[in-house]
């Protein structure tokens, strides 16, 4: 669902908007655009995508679920997604800033969306495939992981010369993750959410 907000709202409008709700919303082109109902697997699966990471050793801090991220666009874009990997930079960079990651920061090293459970909601799954693939190229994000528990897999992403080139993994398809080599973790583990 799309809020119209007019004039366009910009980055600093966004951050401090309250409509007294518990919506989420990201910030597309300065339209408010509704962060629909999630299925209770896809915080299930970023909680348990944010313990195999600190299992690797990555600190607590750089795990985060529900930071905000600038990219490019025409018009002011923020995107929040399921899970964000910092690096070192880009934890500083948002402790500093506060709210959002600037687009003019330094990227995290990897971002994870768990696709809608809305099979019917075609512009969000264009969004998750389409939209942010685009802008966390353009980001510099090394790696952009992208869950589809509707489709039954896992695509992921890697940065080359600013875009990404993915691999599929489905079922009992060991995960390969450049940023993270000792992962060692199926798709089906992750589809399930570690069950």
């Amino acid at each position: 669902m799309t809020v119209a907000t007019d004039p366009r709202m910009t980055l600093k409008d966004y951050l401090t908007y309250e409509d007294g709700t518990e919506t989420r919303y990201e910030l597309e082109d300065g339209v408010l655009i509704e962060m629909g109902a999630e299925n209770p697997l896809n915080p299930q699966i970023a909680s348990f995508l944010l313990s195999v990471f600190f299992q690797l050793g990555v600190p607590i801090y750089r795990l985060v679920i529900g930071h905000q991220i600038g990219v490019s666009s025409t018009r002011a874009t923020a995107r929040q997604p399921d899970l964000m990997v910092h690096s070192e930079a880009s934890d500083a960079a948002i402790m500093h800033d506060g709210k959002l990651l600037q687009f003019s920061a330094p990227p995290p090293m990897l971002v994870v969306e768990i696709v809608s459970s809305r099979d019917t909601d075609q512009k969000s799954r264009s969004r998750d495939y389409v939209d942010k693939r685009r802008e966390y190229a353009a980001r510099g994000i090394p790696e952009y992981w992208i869950v589809d528990p509707i489709a039954e897999m896992m695509l992921i992403c890697t940065l080359s010369d600013r875009s990404y080139q993915s691999v599929e993994f489905r079922n009992n398809d060991t995960l390969i993750s450049p940023t993270f080599q000792a992962l060692d973790l199926t798709a089906e583990h992750v589809l399930r959410a570690g069950r």
